[in-house]
């Protein structure tokens, strides 16, 4: 007789614990806190997301909640240098500002409740009107910055990507927050459309860059050579990105 042998269990792996969220007081500035666990995470790291409207910490699995909190005490001051460039009320409105390639331009709530939303000159000064409901001010904004973009990028990538003799699939203009632009090994680029409000050279860059990667799927020495010769004022237009980048994400179009 031979003893009946066991079949052994099969393993069932554990799904990750699901994010921490809770709201961080900054000196009064209210920010949204998400806390993930992560296994290969050796320490704490926290960082502001872009746009400045809310805070991601990753921290080692089965770090006790009293050392998370010691951090987040310790860096309150590091938080609240960091978040002072952003604007608490971010909101757009009639008489604020708004750039567009780079120029201030005053918004104008003309009263009218149909119309186009038009970028125009009146007395040396660059003016935003905008129709509609006041309400609905911001998305009407939102809509003209989205059909400019797409007329800018489409143009200059269209352009770069005749120069290097690369075929472009498709462009698509989104509102993403974690990077300005992408490009596939299919061939499609994808662009933030937040990018019209930055200065026409810094537009010309990413349009370039993402171009450059139909070529170069990497971020190599070739890769930046290519991206230099396509976009001569690369450095110029990646530290204006740097300095002012994450103020465009800060704006509220809702």
């Amino acid at each position: 007789m031979f003893p009946l042998l066991s079949k052994p269990r099969p393993t069932v792996a554990r799904k990750p614990a699901p994010p921490e969220t809770r709201t961080l007081d900054v000196a009064g500035r209210l920010m949204p806190l998400t806390i993930k666990q992560h296994d290969r995470a050796t320490r704490i790291t926290l960082r502001i997301e872009p746009g400045g409207r809310a805070l991601k910490m990753t921290v080692p699995k089965g770090l006790a909640q009293r050392e998370v909190n010691a951090f987040l005490d310790r860096h309150q001051g590091w938080l609240l240098t960091k978040l002072a460039k952003f604007s608490i009320d971010s909101a757009l409105c009639d008489g604020r500002e708004i750039l567009l390639r780079g120029v201030k331009h005053r918004i104008e709530h003309t009263g009218s409740l149909r119309g186009l939303t038009e970028a125009v000159i009146v007395d040396g000064r660059h003016m935003l009107r905008v129709s509609g409901l006041p309400e609905h001010l911001g998305r009407r904004i939102a809509t003209f910055l989205k059909k400019q973009a797409r007329a800018d990028l489409e143009r200059l990538a269209r352009f770069h990507a005749h120069s290097i003799q690369a075929p472009v699939k498709s462009i698509s203009i989104k509102d993403t927050r974690s990077r300005w632009g992408s490009c596939s090994s299919e061939g499609n680029l994808s662009f933030s459309w937040r990018i019209v409000m930055a200065p026409a050279s810094v537009i010309d860059y990413l349009a370039a860059h993402e171009v450059a990667h139909l070529k170069e799927m990497n971020h190599g020495p070739r890769f930046w050579a290519l991206c230099e010769k396509l976009c001569p004022h690369m450095e110029e237009a990646k530290s204006w990105l740097k300095r002012y980048g994450s103020q465009l994400h800060a704006i509220d179009f809702d």
